[in-house]
């Protein structure tokens, strides 16, 4: 885990179908607007990843900063969820062993181009969901 100032925010790869369609799952669930997303190409982006050892180019995971600490692969999602109104009791599923929750992450992520297919460009958020965008 590291640190970063900001709070709330949601790395994500902003070409991934399948991490543009988390991000609009989230903000479409987060009632509050609590949570924020930066794509990992734009340029806050790219430091943040930087800043937490990621390679903006091939990005393994995504990241979350709750609390003021950075969580990654699936403490991210889980972090992400378990804060949604609802969701809470996805925090069982942090008894499912790190390694094994990961090696299902990482089997996802490593195919997600593949399977959900793969954006020219970054997609563009509504309006409302601009407001929580960094970048």
């Amino acid at each position: 885990m590291s640190f970063w100032p900001d709070d709330d925010v949601i790395l994500y790869d902003g070409v991934c179908v399948f991490c543009s369609r988390w991000i609009r799952f989230i903000a479409s669930r987060d009632r509050d607007k609590r949570f924020r997303f930066t794509a990992i190409q734009s340029a806050y982006g790219t430091r943040l990843a930087q800043a937490f050892g990621i390679d903006p180019d091939d990005p393994d995971t995504n990241a979350v900063v709750h609390g003021g600490v950075a969580s990654f692969k699936s403490d991210a999602a889980l972090t992400v969820l378990s804060n949604l109104p609802g969701w809470g009791w996805t925090r069982v599923l942090f008894a499912v062993p790190k390694p094994l929750r990961n090696a299902v992450y990482n089997l996802v992520a490593k195919n997600r181009y593949r399977i959900f297919g793969k954006y020219d460009a970054c997609f563009t958020p509504d309006a409302d969901m601009r407001a929580r965008v960094l970048e």
